[in-house]
């Protein structure tokens, strides 16, 4: 099955799976550690709706 680079849409490359390059392999990691790919969350002292 051929995998697409999910940086540039390009067919991957398996010395760079699933990437196409080391290019596109070094965005996402970029994009990784900026804090790009973060999920949203609620901070922990945050209480849900609990009636009191």
């Amino acid at each position: 099955m051929k995998t697409i680079c999910p940086i540039c849409e390009k067919p991957g490359v398996e010395a760079h799976k699933p990437f196409c390059s080391e290019r596109c392999a070094q965005v996402d990691l970029g994009r990784w550690l900026t804090g790009s790919y973060a999920l949203p969350a609620k901070p922990e002292d945050e209480e849900e709706d609990e009636p009191g």
